[in-house]
């Protein structure tokens, strides 16, 4: 058992010391499903990555937006968004964690 609001207050603290200003830790694999706590000081970015063939954001403490060719999306604490099937990045408009849960691979 994992208890989350343990995980991202350490790594939110890890993110703020960080230069890059971002810690991340998987906290549960099963199969083509991951979890991942994310942690970013305000001003830090994930960088533009490919999306996992679905995912989800759920926003644990502060605010992030998540920028794609579609727009930008705003996602507030206790928000939970779908995350676009494109290209995207995540910026962090104050310090952050949230819990990311993707599918990345199917099952033949």
């Amino acid at each position: 058992m994992t208890d989350i609001d343990v995980v991202g207050r350490e790594h939110l603290a890890v993110a703020v010391g960080s230069p890059h200003g971002r810690s991340a830790v998987l906290v549960a694999q099963d199969g083509p499903l991951r979890q991942t706590v994310i942690a970013l000081k305000a001003g830090a970015e994930l960088g533009e990555h490919n999306a996992p063939l679905a995912g989800t954001l759920l926003v644990l403490e502060g605010s992030v937006t998540v920028v794609s060719a579609s727009g930008r999306m705003a996602v507030n604490q206790d928000q939970l968004a779908v995350i676009p099937q494109e290209r995207h990045s995540v910026e962090a408009s104050e310090d952050s964690v949230f819990l990311l849960t993707a599918v990345t691979e199917t099952r033949l």
